[in-house]
């Protein structure tokens, strides 16, 4: 008996793309039922993440013209792409054996698919879609990205370089991941606390097929902080080593006047004093703030409220 494959699609505003993305999808389907690499059942599940397009009204379209392998989720509201993902691999689970995730705009590489399901078959739980190179970045978005993967790797947050959330999970890999329950998520450091056996495919990143891209720099900026503060406490670590640092400067600096106070040296003026002030005043308002960070998220936790909430799920006539 073949395995049933779900590809879970979050969308926010992708309403220039999605039947290119569903058509490109459906031929990825079709191409692995021919081989008998999976179920005659397998679908496309597309997210709409509170979008305010046309997207939702696509994605009823193309589950009524392909009721079997076009299915879809209505978020009741725009709650990030994190938590639109998770919805549709928590909503897929329940539908499916194993899992591929691929964002709308078509720029990882719907090929290697295929690659993912042959290892999936070999007997690995997840298998992460992984860069090859990015020719196709600016120097920016290159420097940057590169940057956040090596301070993630410096705070101790396990991430698979290059990787985004391009990835296959088998259903018991799901399982597991259903069990964290936390609201502050970053799934590319999740998914390696998983523990199963895992592998990884390789693929050029390609320019986007239609549309905007929906992550700006103050978002990837918003992700990589909730990356690390959700995974690492390694930053108020840094604050301590920091405050320690100058107190021993600062009995440095005490010698030193002293010194010069009985060797008759002491330059007038206040410059050095208020300098100090500030810099001190800053570095404890960063200091207040890390920490405030981190007990607004402690807050957010124990509230315990929904991550999002499923408004309407269009499902496969069989099921």
């Amino acid at each position: 008996m073949m395995d049933k494959l779900a590809i879970v699609v979050p969308c926010y505003n992708e309403e220039e793309v999605l039947h290119i993305a569903a058509e490109a999808l459906r031929g990825v389907l079709d191409d692995l039922i021919a081989k008998k690499k999976i179920a005659e059942d397998s679908f496309v599940l597309f997210v709409n993440d509170g979008s305010k397009d046309r997207t939702w009204e696509l994605i009823e379209k193309e589950h009524k013209e392909h009721p079997v392998q076009c299915l879809g989720v209505k978020l009741a509201g725009n709650v990030g792409h994190q938590y639109a993902l998770t919805a549709g691999l928590l909503t897929a689970m329940e539908m499916s054996d194993v899992t591929v995730s691929i964002d709308a705009d078509l720029q990882d590489d719907v090929a290697v698919i295929e690659e993912m399901i042959d290892k999936f078959h070999e007997g690995k739980d997840i298998v992460y879609g992984v860069r090859k190179e990015r020719k196709t970045d600016t120097f920016f978005k290159r420097t940057t990205a590169q940057a956040f993967y090596k301070l993630m790797a410096v705070m101790g947050v396990k991430t698979v370089y290059n990787h985004a959330d391009f990835r296959l999970m088998s259903k018991r890999a799901v399982e597991q991941f259903a069990k964290y329950k936390e609201t502050n998520m970053f799934l590319r450091g999740m998914m390696p606390l998983i523990g199963y056996e895992t592998d990884s495919v390789y693929y050029d990143r390609k320019e986007r097929v239609a549309g905007e891209s929906k992550y700006p720099l103050k978002k990837m900026i918003a992700l990589a902080f909730n990356g690390i503060s959700s995974f690492s406490v390694k930053p108020i670590t840094m604050i301590l080593g920091l405050g320690v640092f100058i107190i021993i400067c600062s009995i440095l600096a005490a010698i030193y006047a002293f010194v010069s106070y009985f060797t008759d040296q002491v330059v007038p003026g206040w410059t050095s004093l208020i300098l100090s002030i500030w810099f001190l005043g800053g570095l404890e308002l960063i200091a207040i703030g890390l920490v405030g960070q981190y007990i607004g998220k402690i807050y957010m936790e124990v509230k315990q409220r929904p991550r999002y909430n499923i408004e309407k799920v269009l499902e496969s006539e069989d099921e």
